[in-house]
């Protein structure tokens, strides 16, 4: 089976339709005017828009009168085709109505010269041209056991032309698919040349911005570069966590790692303009990485600033903190080992001190505290104490143990009166009691009742009044209240201070050095082969 053949487009312009004549059937030339075929026109291929609606010269009518001319004349049938075909382009018909006229007449075996012709000829046979159909039934099988593309009647498959007549004269038609192909083939000569220039521009740019950089970075770290030497150390910070002077073993007690927060100030420290300023001032570090023998590229300007000089001092000593072991890791590089080594000793020494000087001002601070409040303490209790003893002193005796004597003794006459009495109402309920007996009993009734009496205005005379004995029992009982209150906060105190100097002795942070720095006898940068590989 053939595929459905493929014609050019051509937009035609639609103009007034006008009454289309009866069409007549096309005539071939005959073989005794030879010069038919020569005077029909040739095979037209459907014409582009402003060829198609070009107005045509109308015929010369056989009715004109005039001299005979010699040449060739058209036949009738000719010339009636020739006017049936200006009538249909006369019609408008738009591309799409043509080719399907012509598949139409390809599929009624028909041989059309051009889209025009087939609509003619379609007429002329009473068939619609424009009728819709399957387009299943538009493909025409081929001959069975032939390998050739010609149909089964022996005509040449559309959309070639036939040449009308004897003439075999050269068709100005061109094969769709060949012309299809050589599209085709230019296009893909064009997207194949559009393809080496862009590799070719691609491979410039490769070679312009990625090897002529690694080139010259290679041979820069091979050539031109300063070996630098990287000295390693590692330290961490712990903090005590023995009681002091609580026990014995106060100090043996474990210690463990210091906070994140100490470390983290370090390393801080350690990266910041101060430290860098400090190292300069000590061993010159910017004079050492202004060294004309070191490479412009990693060499510091003479005379540079101080912030210039900290970008160095950032590029050349590194420090890292593992939070997850608590260890602190710097490398120092520089242009000599013995150089790196000497700041990185001077670099640990200025930790040390930032180590120490981090709870310092805290201990201190819990230090003075405690002792302001212990002195305090001190004072107050010796206050106390002095006015006790002034007291003691003013009053003589002791006003606590004179009311309790005078307490005693009334109460042991009250006692002795009492016995008297009952003696006296024995001796009373005898109808003839002994005279001299009672004489002898009421006697020490009433002399027991005068020193009872006696006894009694000696305490309230004692109790009484603003500088009474009970007045000064009173005020050294306060005194010694004072006095064992101060006793107590002192006591307080003396803990208070101990726990402040157990609490100082745990703020204290130690930095301990795990690996100290080594001078290296082998350069470590620049590393050639990763450095040449990441440019």
């Amino acid at each position: 089976m053939t595929t459905k053949p493929k014609a050019r487009k051509f937009r035609i312009r639609r103009n007034a339709p006008v009454a289309s004549q009866p069409a007549q059937p096309a005539a071939a030339a005959t073989p005794a005017d030879p010069q038919g075929a020569a005077a029909r026109p040739a095979a037209q291929p459907s014409r582009p828009r402003a060829v198609a609606d070009a107005p045509r010269p109308a015929p010369s009518s056989p009715r004109n009168t005039g001299p005979v001319r010699s040449g060739e004349v058209a036949s009738a049938s000719e010339v009636s085709s020739e006017q049936d075909m200006d009538a249909i382009r006369r019609e408008g018909l738009t591309g799409r109505q043509l080719r399907m006229a012509r598949r139409v007449a390809q599929k009624h075996g028909l041989a059309p010269t051009s889209d025009f012709d087939a609509v003619r000829l379609l007429r002329a046979e009473g068939i619609d041209p424009f009728q819709r159909s399957n387009m299943l039934e538009l493909v025409v099988p081929q001959e069975k056991g032939s390998g050739s593309t010609a149909l089964t009647k022996g005509r040449i498959q559309l959309p070639q032309t036939v040449p009308s007549g004897g003439g075999n004269l050269p068709s100005t038609e061109v094969n769709p698919m060949d012309r299809r192909m050589r599209e085709i083939a230019d296009i893909q000569r064009d997207i194949t040349k559009r393809r080496r220039r862009k590799m070719a521009l691609l491979m410039v740019r490769l070679a312009f911005f990625v090897g002529l950089p690694t080139v010259m970075g290679g041979y820069y770290f091979n050539s031109i570069a300063t070996p630098m030497y990287a000295t390693d150390s590692q330290f961490l910070i712990i903090q005590n966590e023995g009681t002091g002077g609580l026990g014995p073993l106060g100090g043996l007690l474990p210690t463990q790692f210091a906070n994140s927060a100490d470390s983290i100030a370090t390393q801080s420290y350690l990266q910041s303009k101060d430290a860098m300023l400090r190292l300069d001032k000590d061993v010159g570090f910017i004079s050492h990485f202004s060294d004309p023998k070191i490479d412009p590229i990693q060499r510091l300007d003479v005379g540079a600033s101080n912030e210039a000089a900290y970008k160095f001092y950032k590029k050349n000593v590194k420090i890292g903190y593992d939070p997850t072991e608590g260890m602190i890791r710097m490398e120092v590089i520089a242009a000599d080992p013995q150089t790196a080594t000497q700041f990185s000793e001077h670099l640990l020494t200025y930790a040390e001190e930032r180590v120490n000087a981090l709870s310092q001002q805290k201990r201190e601070d819990g230090m003075r505290d405690a002792r302001e409040a212990y002195e305090q303490t001190v004072k107050k209790r010796r206050d106390a104490q002095e006015a006790l003893i002034k007291l003691q002193v003013e009053n003589g005796v002791d006003p606590e143990a004179v009311i309790a004597s005078i307490r005693a003794q009334i109460s042991n006459y009250e006692t002795l009166l009492l016995e008297k009495e009952l003696e006296l109402a024995a001796l009373m309920d005898n109808p003839r009691p002994n005279r001299a007996k009672v004489d002898g009993v009421q006697g020490d009734v009433r002399r027991i009742s005068n020193q009872l009496d006696r006894l009694n205005e000696r305490m309230n005379s004692a109790t009484a009044g603003s500088n009474s004995l009970a007045q000064q029992a009173v005020s050294l009982q306060l005194a010694q209240a004072d006095l064992a209150a101060a006793d107590m906060a002192l006591q307080a105190s003396q803990t208070q201070m101990e726990q402040a100097r157990t609490e100082a002795n745990r703020q204290v942070r130690y930095l301990t050095v795990a690996v100290r720095p080594v001078p290296s006898q082998a350069p470590s940068y620049p590393r050639k082969f990763e450095n040449t590989i990441l440019t």
